[in-house]
């Protein structure tokens, strides 16, 4: 068979190419044609079609992510936006890498591998970065927890994300479980990665230096995600599955041990002048983006690339997903310096390519020009659509559907059932059955993981100093106002960021929603945007990158918008770290902030009613800043034994799990309306408790925040005036009982044949 050549391509422009079935649209494949001022050839087609695929060209949400870009500078952000992950200054000298990815479709088409190869993709970014990798998170969302589809699912994700990290060897500290009919068929698997290095260690994505080398080093190149999630990640489902079902990618975890571990011996040893991993669209972005980014050219001969399947066609291997593989420009002096790194780690590497001194990048198989392109059309300058928009059509009778017309419980018995039926919810419940599946303290320098409210991890075993890290995301507030709704999950993530005693200090985010064709998505997209921008600028954060990920929906129904948000503090000493459990009686519980009657959104009304409606609780991001200021300086002076922030499912949430975490209950007296009191999801507070509850007043009247005597710690059941007394027995097995009766226990649900990893249990603080 004759291969498609470049000199083919311009010897036959009226070939027809199936541009459609790769992704593209009439009008990108005639822009592709006039960029070459030819068809393009088959190779060159398959590297246009992932790079300039929603997924890795952000073509439809890249005017409106500028509004984080036009963010003031902050001093502690050493590298921005446009890197694969941002770096921010931590002090003492150490740089933080932090970045969260979205592998949604993917986990839905194969669950274990989906969400394995999730985990593994983002560590590469943080490893690319120069730093070593130190932690994870994952923010999982699925349909009904008692969804049919849910109970394939859940467990083969828990299992991929668990089984990846635990063999990397890196703890997993916190994030989120939560359900709604929404994700049926669509769920949300985000994962978040953060690494740490010195100031001097920091690296770049570009090719520089005529003459350096190209390395690929890794696994070999195998059929498996060929258009994975360059493709996958940029198609609706419809109703039976995702309209494109390439294969997903298998992950080995062992392989991309022995990679970090050559990775960080190369960095010591300033062996690399640009490093980039490869993930979405493979090789086809390893080249064209470290081309793009440097000052010249490079020319890659594809016969010289590992292959695991010898019948892989050019353009396979360009698309081909295959994961635990990085690329490196290498000086010609370094280059047996490097492949000696690689040999010692049992990494096979090979050198494929070289920089070039002009403007294009090249790639030849069996000896013949197969791609002639300029790389800045691949990578970075892809199609750039303002697409309509239009305010949801429901929207107005949404919000005034008022939650607070709710019918609301008529007797202490019933306000106590429906506090029980809050805490026992899917959402609510205990998560235990997820977080024994992971290693949450392996490394020995975890200081705080799930389910506290913050994972805390230190960095200095001299200095103390350490970083906290949160990830949240209401969907019901952002369905009922995505400019609100992406304000309180920032708030929320800096709040429990906060409590744990640590200064919030960048930001990163997920952004899930559903097709960028539908204009009412487009307008909940840019919304949140838009209230996340204009909130890191009132709290002084910088947005250091993320994700967007879109086309989440089956058939036309689109999720409810998602934009999940992580957020990094730095612990000057973790060792004066807040945990978040009651472990003493005889304490005073105070709760700091204020409540309104706000129920829009809330765990009560979808739990108890099964309702979204009305708008979400107001946002007051001063409030956020001056209760973020009281909480670093109760934690610096000591002042507080514990603190936990208010969030889904109230005060009624925090009681329950800060008995829980330690056994210790309470006697308490809610202040107002008992019902409003327990369900109400007003923003900016926190509950403390304190040996000290005056030195805690005049602590928060100095940062201008109020403070509501709850009472008193002790007993071993939760007390509350004029309720019936809650033993903490009958609430623990309510809490704990919900996912093991959903899904098993968790050796049965996923097996030890899919990956799970036997996880330690031991903290270290």
């Amino acid at each position: 068979m004759r291969v498609d050549t470049v000199e083919v391509a311009a010897e036959t422009p009226d070939d027809a190419q199936p541009f459609a079935e790769l992704g593209l649209k009439a009008d990108e494949y005639a822009r592709i044609r006039e960029i070459l001022g030819r068809r393009p050839t088959t190779a060159e087609l398959a590297m246009y079609s992932v790079m300039w695929s929603e997924h890795c060209s952000y073509k439809s949400s890249k005017v409106h992510l500028r509004r984080f870009g036009d963010l003031p500078r902050s001093e502690a952000l050493l590298v921005g936006i446009g890197e694969n992950a941002g770096v921010v200054d931590v002090g003492d000298g150490y740089a933080v890498t932090f970045k969260v990815e979205s592998h949604n479709h993917p986990s839905y088409v194969e669950p274990y591998q989906g969400a394995a190869t999730g985990v593994g993709g983002i560590v590469r970014d943080i490893l690319t970065m120069g730093a070593r990798p130190i932690a994870v998170m994952d923010s999982l969302r699925f349909g009904r927890a008692d969804a049919p589809d849910t109970a394939r699912v859940l467990p083969g994700v828990v299992a991929g994300v668990g089984g990846y990290g635990n063999c990397l060897g890196l703890p997993n500290i916190g994030g989120e479980l939560l359900f709604d009919e929404c994700y049926a068929g669509n769920p949300l698997v985000n994962a978040l990665c953060v690494g740490v290095m010195r100031h001097e260690d920091v690296h770049l994505a570009k090719a520089e230096g005529a003459g350096n080398k190209v390395i690929l080093f890794g696994a070999r190149t195998g059929g498996d995600g060929i258009g994975g999630v360059s493709v996958l990640a940029s198609e609706s489902f419809d109703e039976t599955g995702p309209a494109k079902r390439p294969s997903v990618q298998v992950g080995d975890p062992f392989t991309e041990k022995l990679l970090i571990e050559a990775c960080l011996e190369i960095f010591a040893a300033d062996l690399v002048t640009g490093i980039q991993d490869l993930g979405g669209a493979g090789l086809s972005c390893a080249t064209s983006e470290l081309a793009s980014a440097g000052t010249g050219g490079m020319h890659v001969d594809l016969d010289r690339v590992p292959l695991r399947d010898s019948t892989l066609t050019p353009a396979e291997i360009l698309m081909s997903e295959s994961q635990e593989r990085m690329c490196a420009i290498v000086e010609p002096a370094k280059v047996d310096a490097f492949l000696a790194v690689c040999r010692k780690w049992d990494v096979l590497a090979a050198v494929i390519g070289e920089v070039t001194d002009g403007d294009r990048l090249t790639v030849d198989w069996h000896g013949e020009r197969i791609v002639d392109v300029p790389p800045r059309t691949v990578a970075h300058e892809g199609p750039v659509y303002e697409r309509p928009m239009a305010r949801p059509a429901d929207l107005d009778a949404l919000q005034a559907d008022d939650a607070a017309r709710l019918p609301r419980p008529g007797t202490p018995a019933e306000l106590q059932a429906h506090w029980l039926a809050v805490v026992a919810s899917p959402d609510g419940a205990d998560k235990t059955w997820v977080t024994e599946q992971y290693d949450r303290y392996v490394r020995g320098n975890t200081v705080l993981a799930q389910p506290e409210d913050a994972g805390v991890v230190r960095i200095d075993e001299e200095t103390h100093r350490g970083i906290a890290l949160a990830l949240d995301g209401n969907a019901r507030f952002a369905r009922l106002d995505p400019y609100a709704g992406a304000q309180l999950n920032l708030a929320e993530a800096y709040r429990n960021v906060a409590v744990s005693g640590a200064a919030p200090l960048a930001v990163t985010n997920c952004l899930n929603f559903g097709s960028p064709e539908n204009p009412e998505v487009m307008w909940q997209f840019a919304e949140a945007v838009r209230g996340l921008a204009d909130a890191c600028r009132e709290l002084g954060l910088p947005v250091t990158g993320g994700n967007v990920s879109l086309y989440n929906q089956t058939g036309d129904v689109a999720i409810n918008p998602t934009p999940v948000i992580g957020v990094l503090g730095v612990h000057d000493d973790v060792r004066r770290r807040v945990p978040t459990g009651w472990r003493a009686a005889g304490e005073t519980v105070l709760l700091l902030g204020a409540t309104r009657e706000e129920l829009g959104g809330s765990a009560w009304a979808s739990v108890v009613h099964g309702h979204l409606g009305g708008r979400p609780p107001a946002v007051d991001l001063a409030a956020e800043r001056a209760l973020g200021e009281l909480l670093a300086a109760l934690a610096r002076e000591g002042q507080v034994t514990s603190a936990h922030d208010l969030a889904d499912g109230g005060l009624a949430q925090v009681l329950a799990e800060s008995a829980l975490r330690y056994g210790v209950g309470a006697a308490v007296t809610l202040d107002g309306d008992p019902f409003v009191a327990l369900f109400s999801e007003s923003a900016a507070r926190a509950v403390v408790t304190t040996t000290d509850p005056e030195a805690v007043r005049a602590t928060a009247e100095w940062a201008g925040v109020p403070v509501t005597e709850l009472g008193t710690t002790g007993g071993d059941a939760l007390v509350v005036d004029g309720l019936p007394e809650l033993p903490l027995a009958e609430l623990r097995a309510a809490w704990t009982a919900t996912l093991p009766a959903l899904f098993g226990h968790p050796e049965t649900a996923t097996g030890q044949a899919a990956g799970a990893v036997p996880a330690g249990t031991v903290p270290t603080s």
